[in-house]
């Protein structure tokens, strides 16, 4: 069913009026002029092709067309704002979904989540896959990790420098095969002797001595600190790089606002 467009402001400046029975003390209270609160009640008198004000000898009096909708329109308001404190309701939510690459959240975001928990143990997590074409609305997204060039149009940080190191077993020989997935799916000046799904499942392949890799460096910092594998050159800035993003109005709840100084803190610490 088609809905009637509803004159909001014009209703709201009716409920002033005839509480106050004074556009002078109605206007005090929308913060308006009474030159404009009797502008809204001519132009919604003209809309509904009725009186709703008549002036007497003792002041402003309310029709009986008017008396007779003022009920449903105040309830018609408390329900609005029922509503919106039910949307808001949801800022202070302790439930956060966030799509992220598994290879990831594994190594860098979920020791970060749980430092976050540690410290607020009433938050719980909800975790999809990072695919980077996810809709948020659809998906009932709080915040998604993309290794992107940027944020591109949503809101975002970077979690971190973007930069990528080829690594290898310590034992692998010179002319060890590349290893390839789907961000560097073929490495300039080798052959691919093995292809894998992601940069984690890479690093994974070239512990166990399959070959080397050119992988983000933050998903291979942990494995070179331990000497699982070892970086063969200095790491170099990419034009990719991980980003915490979210569309503009869940980047402003305050539950969000909370986990992301929570990682920005972590990147300088």
């Amino acid at each position: 069913m088609k809905r009637t467009h509803l004159p909001l402001n014009g209703l709201r400046v009716l409920d002033a009026a005839a509480r106050h029975l004074s556009f002078t003390r109605a206007a005090d209270e929308l913060a308006v002029t009474p030159a404009a609160v009797g502008q809204q009640i001519r132009a919604l008198e003209d809309l509904l092709g009725v009186v709703l004000f008549r002036r007497t000898s003792k002041g402003l009096e309310l029709t009986d067309e008017a008396s007779a909708g003022l009920d449903a329109i105040r309830e018609g308001f408390l329900r609005f704002e029922e509503g919106v404190q039910a949307m808001q309701a949801g800022q202070s939510s302790h439930v956060y979904t966030i799509a992220c690459p598994r290879d990831f959240f594994a190594a860098w975001l979920s020791p970060r989540l749980a430092s976050f928990r540690a410290h607020n143990p009433q938050m719980k997590f909800s975790l999809v896959g990072g695919d980077a074409d996810i809709d948020f609305t659809e998906a009932n997204l709080d915040l998604a990790v993309r290794w992107a060039e940027g944020p591109g149009d949503l809101e975002g940080i970077a979690l971190g420098d973007a930069l990528m190191v080829t690594v290898a077993s310590p034992d692998a020989p010179a002319d060890s095969p590349w290893i390839g997935w789907p961000g560097d799916p073929a490495p300039e000046g080798g052959e691919v002797g093995f292809s894998v799904g992601d940069a984690g499942t890479a690093i994974s392949a070239v512990r166990a001595g399959l070959g080397k890799a050119n992988v983000p460096l933050q998903l291979a910092e942990s494995a070179i600190a331990s000497g699982g594998i070892i970086a063969l050159e200095a790491p170099r800035r990419a034009r990719r790089g991980y980003w915490l993003v979210a569309p503009l109005p869940q980047w402003r709840q305050k539950k969000v606002k909370a986990l992301v100084a929570e990682l920005s803190a972590s990147l300088t610490a």
